[in-house]
C-alpha cells in the first residue's frame, strides 16, 4: 500500500515539476556547449605548441634575429636604407633599468616564436570556428588558414621593412636643440618596433575581414563602395597614429591601405556571388 501510494505522489509531483532538458546540440556539428568547450582547449593547445616551437626556432637563431632582425634598423648600414630615400644614421641605445635586456631578450624571443608558429596557431583558431561560418573539408580549412595568414604575414612584412625604418630614421633625426642628444632606452625601441610590426599584421587582416562577413551576408561591395571616402580619411588617421608626424612616412602607409581596402571590396564582390550560388543551391535542392 505504501509502495503504490510513494509512486502516485511522486507521479503527481512529476507533473509540476520542470523536466531537465536535454543538454543544447549545434545543429551543424552535432555537439554540445560543453563539447565545443573541450575542443577549443585542445585547438588553443595545439596552436601553442605551434608558438613554443617557433620559440624554439628563434632560440637557436637568437644571435641573428638579435643582431640582424631587431637591431637592424638602428644601424645605418640597415639594408632598406640602401632601397629607401632614407639618409640614415645610427641609434644610439642603452638600458636604463637593471633587468632592461633581459626582457627585451626574451621579449624578441617571444614575439618572434609568436609570428614564426602564426601558420598552426591561425590553422586551429579557424578550424574551431569555420563550422559555424560555412561547411568544409580539411584541404578548405588549411586553404582558408593559409588565406589568413598570408595577409598576417605580408602585413608583419610591411610593418617591418617599411613602416619600422621611416619611424625609427625620424625620430632618431628629430632634435629641438644641439644640447639634446638622443639616446633611447632599448626597452622601448623593442616595444616600438614591435608595436609598429603586429599592428600592421592585424590591419592587414582586412581583406580577410571584408570577405568572410561578405560570405555570412554581414556586408556587401555596395557599402563599402559607400564608405571609401571614409575609408581613406580612416587611412590618413591610421598612418598619423603609426608614424612620425612625417607627410612622407604617412603617405607610404596610407596609401598601401587604401589599396589594400580596393583589394577587400574586390574580395567582398567575390564572396557575394559564392554567398549567392550557395543559396540558389540550397533553394534548389529544398525545392527538389
Amino acid at each position: 500500500m505504501s509502495d503504490s501510494t510513494d509512486q502516485t505522489k511522486r507521479g503527481i509531483m512529476g507533473r509540476f515539476l520542470p523536466k531537465a532538458k536535454p543538454p543544447t546540440v549545434d545543429p551543424t556539428t552535432g555537439m554540445s556547449f560543453l563539447d565545443h568547450l573541450e575542443e577549443l582547449r585542445w585547438r588553443i593547445l595545439k596552436g601553442l605548441v605551434g608558438v613554443l616551437f617557433g620559440i624554439i626556432v628563434a632560440f637557436i637563431f637568437r644571435d641573428f634575429i638579435i643582431r640582424e632582425l631587431i637591431l637592424g634598423p638602428a644601424r645605418s648600414d640597415f639594408f632598406m636604407y640602401q632601397i629607401m630615400p632614407i639618409n640614415a644614421v645610427d641609434l644610439s641605445l642603452i638600458s636604463r633599468r637593471l633587468p632592461g635586456q633581459f626582457f627585451t631578450y626574451w621579449g624578441t624571443l617571444i614575439i618572434t616564436g609568436i609570428i614564426i608558429g602564426s601558420p598552426l596557431l591561425i590553422f586551429q583558431m579557424w578550424a574551431f570556428v569555420e563550422p559555424a561560418l560555412e561547411a568544409g573539408e580539411k584541404i578548405k580549412t588549411f586553404l582558408n588558414a593559409l588565406f589568413i595568414t598570408f595577409f598576417f604575414l605580408l602585413g608583419i612584412a610591411f610593418g617591418y621593412f617599411i613602416l619600422v625604418p621611416f619611424a625609427v630614421q625620424f625620430f632618431t633625426q628629430f632634435i629641438i636643440s644641439d644640447v639634446i642628444s638622443n639616446e633611447f632606452d632599448i626597452n622601448e625601441y623593442f616595444v616600438s618596433v614591435a608595436v609598429w610590426t603586429l599592428a600592421c599584421g592585424v590591419i592587414f587582416q582586412i581583406p580577410v575581414i571584408s570577405y568572410y562577413l561578405s560570405r555570412v551576408g554581414l556586408l556587401n561591395p555596395e557599402i563599402m563602395r559607400t564608405y571609401r571616402r571614409h575609408a581613406i580619411v580612416g587611412a590618413m588617421i591610421i598612418a598619423a597614429f603609426l608614424t612620425p608626424p612625417d607627410p612622407i612616412s604617412q603617405l607610404m602607409i596610407a596609401v598601401p591601405l587604401v589599396f589594400l581596402y580596393q583589394f577587400a571590396i574586390y574580395l567582398s564582390k567575390i564572396a557575394q556571388r559564392k554567398r549567392k550560388k550557395d543559396l540558389e543551391r540550397a533553394f534548389g535542392e529544398d525545392d527538389a
